[in-house]
């Protein structure tokens, strides 16, 4: 029993230490769809040009995820593989495991089940997050995952985004609070709020949000790329025993009719 104890936990460290860090700050939900085509496609490019310089998501084909994407095989060579790589190959990236970890001190995790382990909240918030901290080696903090060891991306996207003092909606045990005789908003200011600097960035907060939220689509797509097929399966199976129940009620009542 300590044998299996000691196993369950040793398998359980490295999900452990990815959770770590950032859970005390709360997070935005966002709502995933992954039937939406056009999201994963555009979540698939972003991930393509801005996350696959360093990281991986080596459980994944370039030909399955263009077949799940509706994406034509010409098209996904010619504007998501930039490695050479051929159509039926994993989406391996070219940096040496050596070269990122002279670089960044740690080789970058591979992405393909990233989604299952953090979350889809807790990505779609620490992507929106990154603000510039001299402090530290890339310009940048995270508030969800404090001293994170890489620069931030979409910094070209979102524009660069600082710590500084606005209004805010007062919060009172986890409830919004308003006037009790205006029912307007009761606010404050607060000086740990991020800010865009203005014409920095190339997409307004609506648009980087919603490019944002298409590339948790795809990177929750990429963790369990079966689960629209298994949960047709499964309405299929549900849909198969009501179907049966009804016989075999009626089987049932037409076999004990005569025993009482």
């Amino acid at each position: 029993m300590k044998k299996l104890f000691a196993a369950f936990v040793i398998a359980a460290l490295p999900a452990l230490t990815f959770a770590a860090g950032g859970h005390d700050v709360e997070l935005d939900h966002v709502d995933i769809d992954l039937t939406d085509k056009a999201a994963l496609q555009d979540g698939a490019r972003t991930f393509a040009n801005y996350c696959m310089g360093c990281h991986s998501a080596k459980f994944q084909r370039y030909e399955r995820v263009a077949k799940d994407l509706g994406i034509p095989e010409e098209l996904m060579l010619e504007n998501l593989v930039f490695t050479g790589a051929k159509i039926g190959d994993h989406m391996q990236i070219g940096m040496k495991p050596s070269d990122a970890k002279t670089w960044f001190g740690a080789a970058p995790p591979d992405l393909t089940l990233v989604a299952r382990v953090r979350g889809t909240d807790w990505l779609y918030s620490y992507l929106r997050n990154f603000y510039e901290d001299p402090a530290r080696p890339w310009g940048v903090n995270n508030k969800i995952f404090p001293n994170v060891g890489m620069p931030n991306v979409l910094v070209g996207l979102q524009g660069r985004q600082v710590v500084g003092c606005k209004q805010v909606q007062a919060v009172e045990e986890g409830k919004k609070q308003y006037d009790p005789l205006t029912g307007a908003p009761i606010t404050h200011e607060a000086c740990d709020q991020l800010t865009i600097v203005p014409k920095t960035g190339k997409l307004s907060e609506a648009e980087f949000d919603q490019k944002v939220q298409n590339l948790v689509t795809f990177l929750a797509y990429s963790a369990d790329p079966n689960k629209l097929h298994m949960q047709r399966i499964g309405t299929y199976v549900l849909l198969y025993l009501a179907f049966f129940f009804v016989f075999a009620y009626l089987l049932k009542r037409e076999y004990w009719k005569d025993v009482h």
